[in-house]
């Protein structure tokens, strides 16, 4: 799986939050995808960000 830095360190940042680890999160988003891992990965950190600008 390939991902730009960015997103791993927003991946990173989010899964500390939640108290989770990355490997975890991105169990969860694996189960929950519809198309790629990478792709799923990066539009879970899109929502995340748009959620918290909205909250």
């Amino acid at each position: 799986m390939s991902l730009e830095a960015a997103f791993w360190e927003a991946l990173q940042a989010i899964a500390r939050e939640r108290g989770n680890t990355i490997n975890g999160l991105v169990a969860q988003i694996d189960r929950e995808r519809a198309g790629n891992l990478s792709s799923a990965i990066r539009v879970f950190v899109l929502r995340d960000l748009q959620e918290r600008q909205a909250g």
